[in-house]
């Protein structure tokens, strides 16, 4: 039973440093990446969809990326899109077979706010990681008449090392991308 709960736990949790992963990767640094654009939605004939669905994304240099429609007459509404797009700064161009999405350079001061962005969303990851923690030693706590205090015990110690390890991930993820918005 101790051991089913601390299985999900590490699967939620590892779900948890994944979708923190993905967040930072949303943030831009100074090259164009493909990732940037995961979470743009095109209104296409009524329905957001997401970008990915309707283009595919190449990145032929460093600061700019070529986006190529499967439909050619969502052109417009995926250039809208991507100009809409918040903090990214981008001025997409249409030919009329693509669009080319050229990354201006960044400013120091762009550069610290996007890093306390992305501080702001691995503490958000951190607090998720500790509410499944809070979750799971609910489920332990509810086995000690079962089980006895001992083994619930020893389950929280496994628990709390689980924790441990899973915000130590979110950690690393955090200093690999402060140091890729760092640097010039």
């Amino acid at each position: 039973m101790i051991a089913d709960v601390l299985a999900e736990t590490t699967t939620r949790m590892a779900r948890a440093v994944e979708a923190a992963k993905d967040d930072f990767a949303s943030v831009r640094t100074g090259r164009a990446n493909p990732q940037l654009f995961q979470k743009v939605m095109v209104d296409y004939y009524g329905s957001p969809t997401p970008l990915a669905q309707l283009a595919s994304l190449a990145n032929p240099e460093a600061r700019s990326l070529i986006v190529t429609p499967y439909d050619k007459s969502a052109l417009k509404a995926i250039e809208q899109a991507i100009r809409d797009m918040p903090n990214l700064g981008a001025n997409p161009t249409n030919d009329g077979n693509i669009v080319r999405v050229t990354m201006p350079e960044l400013t120091q001061d762009r550069r610290k706010e996007y890093v306390k962005l992305v501080r702001s969303k691995a503490e958000d990851a951190k607090v998720h990681v500790r509410g499944i923690r809070r979750k799971s030693k609910d489920e332990l706590d509810a086995f000690k008449n079962d089980l006895g205090e001992d083994e619930v015990a020893r389950g929280e110690k496994e628990l709390d090392a689980i924790t441990r390890s899973h915000v130590d991930l979110i950690d690393e993820a955090l200093k690999r991308k402060e140091a890729e918005l760092l640097e010039v």
